[in-house]
C-alpha cells in the first residue's frame, strides 16, 4: 500500500467518550485522549476534515467534551447507531461528500466499532489507516481488534507513523510543531 496522502485524507474520530473510556484501565485513558486530540489538532492544522461520532447520543451520552471542542465550528457529531459507520446512511455520505480516498481512524472500540467501520471503508474501496496507540478496547480485545483488520487489508500504524507521512518534509514538520504545541508527552518525535 502506499504513504497515505493528505490531500486524499479524512480523519474519523468514533465513539470516544465516557462509557467506552471507562471500561479501559486507568493509566490508558489520559494518554489515548491525549494522543487522540494531537492528531486531531495535526489535521486540523494540515487542513484535513475530520468526521466525528458517538454511539447513541443522548443528555448523558457524547463525544469526550475535550474532543468536542476541537472541532471546527459548526462542525457537528454523528449519532452512530450501527457500529459500522459506514452502515449509517448520514455517516456515509458524510464520507463520500469529502471525495477522499484515505480514511485514517481513531477512537473506540478497537474490535467492533472500529474493525467494523475499517472493514466495510475497505471493501468500498477506500484505503483505511487505523492509529494502534489511538485506538483502544479492554485487553484482549485491542488486539484482537487489530489483527483483524491487518488480516483484512487496513493498515495498522501509529499516531507518529500517520503524522510523517502526512507532512512528508522538514519544512512542514517545522510548522506544524510550531501550530500544535501539544503533543502527548509519550510521543516522541
Amino acid at each position: 500500500m502506499p504513504l497515505i496522502e493528505r490531500a486524499n485524507s479524512v480523519l474519523v474520530v468514533v465513539d470516544v467518550q465516557d462509557s467506552f473510556l471507562s471500561k479501559l484501565a486507568l493509566h490508558e485513558r489520559e494518554p489515548l485522549v491525549a494522543r487522540i486530540a494531537w492528531i486531531m489538532q495535526v489535521a486540523i492544522a494540515l487542513e484535513i476534515p475530520i468526521v466525528a461520532t458517538a454511539e447513541d447520543v443522548s443528555d448523558t451520552v457524547e463525544l469526550l467534551p475535550l474532543l468536542k471542542n476541537l472541532l471546527p465550528p459548526g462542525q457537528s457529531v454523528f449519532n452512530k447507531m450501527v457500529f459500522s459507520l459506514y452502515g449509517q446512511h448520514d455517516i456515509r455520505e458524510a464520507i463520500e461528500a469529502l471525495g477522499k480516498t484515505d480514511v485514517v481512524l481513531v477512537g473506540q472500540e478497537t474490535d467492533v466499532c472500529i474493525a467494523q467501520s475499517a472493514i466495510d471503508l475497505r471493501d468500498a474501496g477506500y484505503q483505511v489507516w487505523v492509529a494502534d496507540d489511538a485506538t483502544a478496547s479492554p485487553w484482549p480485545h485491542h488486539d484482537a481488534g487489530l489483527r483483524r483488520m491487518e488480516n483484512g487489508g487496513v493498515v495498522i500504524s501509529n499516531i507518529k507513523g500517520i503524522y510523517y507521512e502526512w507532512v512528508r518534509d522538514v519544512p512542514t514538520a517545522i510548522a506544524i510543531d510550531k501550530a500544535v504545541t501539544s503533543a502527548p508527552p509519550d510521543l516522541t518525535l
